[in-house]
């Protein structure tokens, strides 16, 4: 039978058949927009509770390793051009050794101005000294003869005067010494503090300046010029929260794993706690954790096995750390 158009009905044949295919659409599409709840494995692991403390009333935290001196940030006492570095991370450095340069011919140039100062005064002084003992010694002649006639007044008058401008002369000579003697130290002081030094021995963790690099001792760097510290033995620092910080058992060893990997724990020993509680700046992104906390900041040593060449643990890297809890808590 054929399909006669003008016989159509739109609210009893076209209707229906376009409200059907409306359904099709909106169930594929609902279909298709459901999430995928396929058990899967998490990318990262979470931190796991030590055996010993399963069963046990204990206190989590999270931290960071650091050296055991802590960071040590070096900066320049003044600014100019660095004309050399002598290290690189990763590098383990002696107290006072050399980290780098800045140019100092400037300074080299004063100090030379004031050696010749020096050299110029004490020529003067030896000419004063000659000056004053040949004044002296006229003098000396003058009052010696007893003959009023032989030695006039005036002679003896004007031989004092020739004494005393000799022995101002020797005092402006020693005056002028003692400037330029002063204006080599500072010369020979600010050459000193162009030449950085390590102020403690450690390992350089980070080098942020290059050769030919101007350094500013002004402070506008988001960043330190090179960062260092005493990594053997290295500390974790362990962020507990202030209302947590009354229930740990203080002196207790820590269970620390690396945050992602709790598999891998090791025992730190206990070394301080920081008697300041402080603002939570280390944050470990974790959807419930808290911000607007202040933090008691507890210290461990890790042990020595688990740090340095091919260890568990890195400066600067995040942990997880399960503590005893006091007993009744």
């Amino acid at each position: 039978m054929a399909l006669d158009i003008r016989n159509l009905s739109f609210s009893r044949q076209i209707l229906p058949v376009i409200a059907v295919v409306g359904l099709i659409f909106a169930a594929f599409y609902i279909l298709s927009g459901q999430p995928d709840r396929e058990l899967s494995d998490p990318d990262r692991e979470p931190p796991r509770t030590p055996e010993a403390l399963a069963d046990e009333a204990r206190v989590a935290g999270s931290g960071i390793v650091e050296p055991s001196s802590e960071l040590v940030q070096i900066g320049s006492a003044l600014s100019g051009l660095v004309t050399g570095l002598y290290v690189q991370p990763g590098d383990r450095v002696s107290e006072g050794q050399t980290l780098f340069t800045v140019d100092d011919r400037a300074v080299r140039a004063q100090l030379r101005e004031a050696n010749a100062a020096i050299a110029e005064a004490r020529a003067a002084i030896a000419e004063a000294q000659s000056a004053q003992a040949t004044a002296a010694s006229q003098l000396a002649l003058y009052r010696s003869v007893d003959d009023p006639a032989a030695v006039s007044r005036s002679e003896v008058i004007r031989a004092e005067g020739e004494a005393s401008a000799a022995a101002e002369r020797l005092g402006l000579a020693r005056a002028r010494l003692d400037a330029a003697q002063a204006r080599a130290g500072s010369a020979r002081t600010e050459l000193g503090r162009l030449t950085v030094r390590a102020p403690i021995a450690g390992e350089i963790l980070a080098v942020n300046i290059r050769k030919g690099e101007y350094v500013s001792t002004m402070g506008g760097g988001s960043q330190p010029f090179i960062e260092m510290g005493q990594t053997q033995p290295m500390h974790v620092r362990i962020d507990i929260d202030e209302e947590q910080a009354p229930r740990l058992a203080m002196g207790e060893p820590a269970t620390v794993s690396p945050r992602g990997a709790s598999a891998q724990q090791v025992q730190a020993s206990f070394v301080r706690a920081e008697p300041l509680v402080v603002p939570k700046r280390s944050l470990t992104n974790s959807a419930a954790e808290r911000v607007d906390v202040r933090v008691l900041q507890v210290i461990y040593e890790l042990p020595a096995d688990a740090v340095g060449d091919g260890g568990l643990f890195l400066v600067g890297q995040q942990v997880d750390a399960y503590m005893p809890a006091k007993a009744g808590e």
